[in-house]
C-alpha cells in the first residue's frame, strides 16, 4: 500500500495516546521482516535507516532507501520511512530525492548555541521540501549526546530549543542508552511527564532496545511518542543466524540461514510493535 508519512503516524499515535515504534534497518531482510512483524501486529511502524547504516552500504542512501520503500509499498500495514541520526549535511540533503518523509538531524554533539543554528538550518531546508525533521537535546554543552550516562534533558532548555529551532520532534534524554543488548534500562518517568507537560512537540526515545516492556509501556503513558528499536532486532537476528549454522557446519547457503533470522527478527517487530502501538491508551 502507499507509504504514510512519519508525521502523519506520529500524529495519529500521540492523538491517540499511544505509541509508534520505529525500528532500525540495516539489510533487506531487515525493512522485510519489519514490514511482515508491523502486519502481524496489525499496527503501523516507521522504518528507519541510520547513518551508520547509509555507511555500511558505501555511503549512497538511494540503494537501501530504495529497496526499503518497494518494501514497505508492498506491505499491508502504515508505513513510513525515516532517515535516523544524520550528522552529515550532504546526507540530510540526499532525503528529499530518495522517498523518505523524515529525518532526524542529530547536531547534539556540539555546544547548544552551534546545536541550535545547525539544527535550525537543517529543519527550515526540510520543511521547505515538505519534511518533518527530529532533533536531539541532552543537556547544555553535553558532548557526548543525549544519551551518555547520566544525561538528562532539562525541560526549560528543550523548550527554548524547540522554539529556537522549529523542529517537528524531538529526542530527550530520559535514562535510555543506545546499543544495549539488555533490557535493564530504568526511565525517569518524572521527567518524561514534565518534557511532555513543556514541549509543544511529540517525545522521541532513543536507546528503547535497552528499557524492558513494562518501562516502555510507562513512557508511552507519560508522553513518549515515537520509540527507537534498533540493536534487540540485531541480538535476535543474529542469533538465529549462530543457531542456524551450528546445527550444520557445512551450510553455506545464506537463504538458509537468513530465513530463519529475518523470521526471528519479525516476531520481535510483532511483539514490540503491539506493545508500543497499544500502550498509554484504550487497547480496545
Amino acid at each position: 500500500m502507499p507509504l504514510v508519512t512519519t508525521a502523519d503516524l506520529v500524529a495519529r499515535a500521540q492523538s491517540a495516546g499511544h505509541g509508534v515504534a520505529a525500528f532500525n534497518v540495516i539489510t533487506l531482510e531487515h525493512a522485510e521482516a519489519i514490514a511482515a512483524g508491523a502486519e502481524r501486529a496489525g499496527t503501523p511502524a516507521i522504518l528507519q535507516i541510520s547513518e551508520n547504516a547509509v555507511r555500511y552500504h558505501g555511503g549512497a542512501l538511494r540503494p537501501l532507501a530504495a529497496a526499503t520503500v518497494a518494501v514497505a509499498e508492498g506491505s499491508g500495514a502504515d508505513l513510513s520511512i525515516h532517515l535516523d541520526h544524520v550528522e552529515s549535511v550532504d546526507l540530510l540533503h540526499e532525503t528529499a530525492d530518495a522517498g523518505l518523509s523524515s529525518v532526524m538531524f542529530d547536531a547534539s554533539h556540539l555546544e547548544y548555541a552551534d546545536n541550535v543554528a545547525a539544527t535550525r538550518a537543517a529543519a527550515d531546508w526540510a520543511h521547505d521540501r515538505g519534511l518533518y525533521l527530529e532533533a536531539e537535546l541532552g543537556k547544555v554543552g553535553g558532548k557526548d549526546g543525549a544519551h551518555a550516562p547520566g544525561v538528562r534533558t532539562d525541560p526549560g532548555e528543550a523548550q527554548a530549543f524547540v522554539a529556537a529551532t522549529g523542529v517537528d520532534t524531538l529526542a530527550v534524554a530520559v535514562g535510555s542508552s543506545h546499543a544495549m543488548t539488555d533490557r535493564t534500562s530504568a526511565l525517569d518517568l518524572d521527567l518524561v511527564a514534565a518534557l511532555a507537560e513543556a514541549l509543544p512537540v511529540p517525545l522521541v526515545l532513543h536507546g528503547s532496545s535497552g528499557v524492558p516492556d513494562d518501562q516502555l509501556r510507562a513512557a508511552v503513558g507519560a508522553g513518549m511518542v515515537k520509540i527507537n528499536i534498533g540493536t534487540i532486532l540485531n541480538v535476535a537476528f543474529t542469533g538465529a543466524v549462530r543457531a542456524t549454522l551450528a546445527e550444520d557446519e557445512r551450510l553455506v547457503d545464506p537463504r538458509r540461514y537468513l530465513r530463519p533470522a529475518r523470521e526471528a527478527l519479525a516476531d520481535v517487530v510483532a511483539q514490540l510493535a503491539a506493545l508500543v502501538g497499544l500502550a498509554g491508551g484504550d487497547p480496545s
